[in-house]
């Protein structure tokens, strides 16, 4: 892989991060619930520490990245998306943070599907491989609250 065709990528995947941090604190200021504000603060946070990693590469010139792979259990993609609203409950606040990690994997998905670049292919599928992972800790998180076991 070029490296301008690396810098591009990595640079897409942190205008990527930003749009999520500016998603997160944007919803964590309109609710109401605190521990609804906590998890989109603490999602913030997230998207600043990869944003940040991204631009660390980006200054090294790495061009790849390695990740393990998380299993998708897809539990939020068939939800319906709730509307943003400012007392928006906490299950259905977690239900727009799923979809949100959806969409960045499938957008990295699919860029790694159309690129022809082995390299690009690898990029691309291990920054959808680090959105899976963001998914699957919410999606367990989701399980948790929506389905408490009983003992």
């Amino acid at each position: 892989m070029k490296t301008d065709e690396a810098k591009k990528i990595i640079s897409l995947a942190i205008d990527r991060e930003v749009e999520s941090y500016t998603f997160y604190r944007t919803v964590s200021d309109k609710v109401k619930d605190k521990a609804l504000k906590s998890l989109f603060n603490e999602l913030a946070g997230e998207e600043t520490k990869h944003r940040e990693f991204l631009q660390g590469l980006l200054a090294k010139g790495v061009t790849t990245m390695h990740f393990d792979a998380k299993n998708d259990y897809k539990v939020g993609d068939s939800l319906p998306t709730p509307k943003l609203t400012a007392d928006l409950k906490p299950l259905d606040g977690l239900v727009i943070a799923i979809k949100k990690e959806l969409e960045a994997m499938q957008m990295y998905t699919q860029l790694a599907k159309l690129s022809t670049d082995t390299e690009q292919q690898l990029l691309f599928s291990q920054l959808a491989s680090m959105e899976r992972g963001h998914k699957a800790r919410l999606e367990d998180i989701y399980t948790n609250m929506a389905f408490p076991e009983s003992w």
